[in-house]
This record gives C-alpha cells, structure tokens and sequence, in this order.
C-alpha cells in the first residue's frame, strides 16, 4: 500500500508530527496530490554528500515542476479553478527556493518520506506481536513529551513570578525617590521660621513614617518574592537535569551503540530527527531559564537587599551553565562515520552534525571542524582527561571543513567529503601482524560561541576505531579487528571533564564500545 495513503491514517500525536514535516519548503498538498509520483522516484539513489549529483537533483526538481503544472492545466469546475491557481503558485515556488540548491529539494523529501515511513512502520507494530516493544517505546517517547510540557510549564510560570517582581520592584523605587524627596523637603524645613516649621512638619514626619513603614514590609516581601523564584528555578533545573540524562545518557548512546553494531552489518541506526527535535526542546528551555536567571541577577542589582539571593542566583547560574554546555558537547556527533578499515592514498568521507546548532543560531557565524587522526594510547588519555600534547600519528589531508546549516532540514552539519590520510605514524612494530591490529581513531573538533559570544565552547567527539592499512592484503585481517570491536564494545555513559577556554570542554566514555563524545 502506497505510504501516503497510510500516512493519512494515522492519529493523534504521530498526525501532528507528520503534519509538521510541511510547510512552506514543501506545502502537504504537493505531497496529496503528487503522492504516486513522489513515491515512484529513486530518491535514495542520490548521494547528498556529492556535488556531482547536483544534475539529477535537478532533472528531478524540473519533473516535479513538471508534473504539478501537468496536474493544474487538468483541473476543471469551480474548485478546480481554485486548485490550479493553488498548485501552479507551489510550482513557482519550489523552482524559485530550490532551483539554485536542487539537492536541498532532495534532502527535503527523503526526510518526509522517511518519518512517514517510521510513522507508518510505528502505527503498524502497535498492532501486531511486536507490539508490546513498540507500545514500550512510545510509553517511553510519550514520558519525555510530558516531560517537556511540565518544564514548559514550569517556565511560564517563572516567567510571570518574574514580571510580576519587576513590576513589584519597579513600584518599590519609585516609593523609595518619594521617600527620599520626603526627607528632603524635612531638611529644608530648617530654613523656615519655627512658626512655619512646626506648621508643616507634622504631617511630613507622619507621611515619612508611613512611606518607610511600607518600604519595609515591601522589601521584605520582595524578598521573598526573589527566594520563591529562586527555589522554582531550582527545580526547573533538576527537572532539566533529569530530562537531559534521559535523551543523552539513554537515547543518545543508543543510537550511538545502534551506528557502532550497524557497521558490523546490523540493521541502520536510524536517523536523528526525534534526537534532534528533543535537544532543541532542551537547548530552548535551558536558554529561557538562563535568560530568567540572568534578568533576575539584573534586578537583584539594581535594588540590593541583603540576604541569601545573591548565593542562590550564583548557584543557579553554575548549574544553568553546566547543563547547557553539557548539552552542547554532547550534541557535538558523527552522523556518518568514516571508514573502520582505511587506507592510505585513499579518499574518504565524514559527516559531523550539531544538533542544537540551529536552535542555539550557531549558524550564524559558521564554525570551523578540524579533523586528526590519533592513537589508541592518544584517545583513551583524552577521553581519561589527561593532559594530551595536540600530536597527530599522520597527516590527514583536506582536514578542515566549514559548517553548514540547510535551514529545510534544521540541521547544521559538516560533510568532509575528500578527506585523505597521507601518511600514518604508528608505534613499535611488536610483530608482522601488529599493524592490522593497531587501532586509531579520528578526532574532530571545533569551537563555536553562543548568544553574542556570551559562552565559548570547545567541543571535541572521537569517530568508532580505525585500522590503518595500505595494501589490499591487510583488509581481511584488519575488518577482523574491528568486526570483533564492535560487537563486544559495551557502551558508557557520559563522564564529567575539566574546562578549557570557557564553559566546556570534552570528556567521554570508553573508547572501545561506544562513539567517545564530548561534554
């Protein structure tokens, strides 16, 4: 059965994230009304990496094109009248976005057609004998989307304690320059006559008595008002904290563990697109709360008031801190792992995707990703936060590469596309066979800022282990080692590291048994 047909039946929240893959890149009714055409087309046999494929994204852009204003000159009536109107303006549309990046187009419907297919796959397994894993895992995926409406929740609620604060505060100042201006016209009173003096005093010592009585309860309650927000940030945080080691402690290690036994012929890791939406979830309420935090720091600075508040707002901007750089390094992954046997003189490839770079508007000033390739003794004193000189064992060429981000997608990514190792260092030869079983691995690494170069990041993540071979010979025997490594690596949770140069550096887990990422 056609998948779109199938896609049409599905209900509640797996609707609303089909509903969600369009919009105006790619309106649902090209999907309705093309749906045969589009299913038909080898959109997989196109290689995303590869600019010579720009071609036969093209041809296909054109088709598309095509038969949208075949399937408006054959609308007839009153309502088709309106259809062709509507499909020949989407006609114009999409040659006008994509006609330049033709890929982009590609990109686009492999990902709706992707998710529609895990959608349908998902909606059918419910139903069938596996279903008890799938209802498992959408009990669990139904967990995290609650999750994430209380911390939503959580944060407008902070967030109207912290407008009604400054409006208290604000009301709070004015008060006090009146009772200020009290006390000075009680200073000028000396100049008077006593006569005068004592004619007007009164009543301004029983109005500065009145205004300071007031200023003392409203400090007081002011106070409190800054405590009460303080604890209720206090336990957004540990909410986030806890919704945070669910996605990368749990699910993202997964996926990791899922790509490692993928290269030993395991079924495909699946894509990032569920990953990527909950970091962004994340990355967004870690930012408002921040941002909350820091307002009420502003406040706090503007109208002193002595007590535990400045203690308390030090500790929360520590943690808010700690958790978004988490977040950030941890996010710092390789989507497409370069080749486990390599081999000199050899070209290969590597994709490296950040999946909070478009939420946190990393994109905005394109960070850079270096690539080296390093020993097994180099890695695992990185990953052990050892203090490493930056010695390479080879030269890899074509080894830097700039981020991009494709805005139909969301994705910000980097795609090392002719990537060379020119020579390789190894150690000392222990036997003829030692080198098929001499492990590398490639280490990529960047650093980016975020919010107008508020936080710096280092960010560093290991590729899966590389033997290095350079005859044809030693393919056999160095498969065999990796082969064995991937499926007896047990994989690892994250561990914390030290900083470098700002907020974050890497930290990882085993090399061998999990794709080390930083924190």
């Amino acid at each position: 059965m056609a998948v779109w047909i199938q896609a049409q039946q599905l209900q509640g929240d797996a609707l609303h994230q089909m509903q969600s893959l369009y919009g105006q890149h790619f309106p649902i009714e090209v999907r309705h009304y093309l749906s045969q055409w589009i299913e038909g087309q080898l959109w997989d046999a196109i290689d995303l990496e590869n600019p010579q494929e720009e071609f036969k994204a093209k041809r296909l852009l054109d088709s598309l094109i095509q038969e949208l204003q075949n399937k408006a000159e054959h609308q007839v009536g009153e309502d088709g009248f309106l259809l062709k109107i509507k499909l020949g303006h989407y006609a114009s549309q999409l040659k006008s976005t994509y006609d330049r990046c033709p890929l982009e187009l590609v990109r686009c419907i492999k990902h709706i057609l992707y998710t529609e297919q895990r959608l349908v796959r998902e909606a059918t397994n419910s139903s069938s004998p596996v279903g008890g894993m799938m209802d498992s895992m959408s009990q669990k995926y139904q967990q995290i989307n609650q999750a994430f409406e209380e911390l939503r929740l959580l944060t407008q609620d902070t967030e109207n304690d912290l407008r009604k604060l400054q409006h208290n505060q604000e009301y709070f100042i004015i008060q006090y320059q009146e009772s200020l201006r009290i006390q000075a016209q009680l200073t000028s009173l000396a100049t008077l006559p006593p006569a005068d003096r004592q004619l007007r005093e009164p009543a301004l010592l029983n109005k500065r008595a009145t205004v300071e009585a007031w200023l003392t309860r409203e400090a007081n309650t002011l106070q409190k008002y800054r405590l009460d927000l303080a604890e209720k940030h206090q336990k957004t945080l540990q909410l986030l904290r806890k919704q945070q080691t669910i996605i990368l402690d749990d699910e993202l290690i997964q996926w990791k563990r899922r790509q490692q036994l993928a290269g030993n012929g395991g079924p495909p890791e699946g894509g990032l697109d569920i990953l990527q939406s909950w970091c962004e979830k994340l990355a967004e309420t870690i930012w408002q709360n921040r941002q909350q935090i820091r307002r009420a720091e502003h406040l706090r600075q503007q109208l002193p008031i002595p007590g535990p508040i400045e203690e308390l707002l030090n500790e929360l901007n520590s943690t808010i801190t700690d958790i978004i750089s988490a977040l950030v390094t941890s996010t710092f992954i390789i989507e497409k792992q370069p080749p486990q046997v390599l081999k000199t003189q050899t070209k290969f490839a590597a994709t490296v995707r950040l999946l909070v770079g478009g939420k946190l508007n990393v994109h905005m000033n394109p960070p850079q990703v270096k690539a080296t390739i390093i020993s097994e003794q180099q890695a695992k004193a990185l990953l052990k936060n050892e203090n490493t000189r930056n010695d390479s064992s080879g030269e890899i060429l074509n080894n830097n590469c700039v981020m991009e981000y494709h805005q139909t997608t969301g994705t910000l990514s980097a795609h090392f596309r002719n990537m060379s190792l020119k020579r390789i260092k190894r150690s000392d030869r222990r036997g003829a066979e030692s080198v098929t079983e001499e492990k590398f691995t490639i280490l990529f690494e960047s650093q980016f800022s975020v919010g107008s170069n508020e936080l710096v990041f280092q960010v560093k993540t290991l590729s899966l282990p590389v033997v290095v071979i350079v005859h044809g010979s030693q393919d056999n025997n160095a498969t065999a080692t990796v082969l064995w490594d991937n499926a007896f690596a047990e994989p690892v949770s994250r561990t914390p590291g030290p900083r470098l140069n700002g907020p974050v550096c890497p930290h990882g887990g085993g090399w061998r048994g999990d794709t080390p990422h930083s924190h």
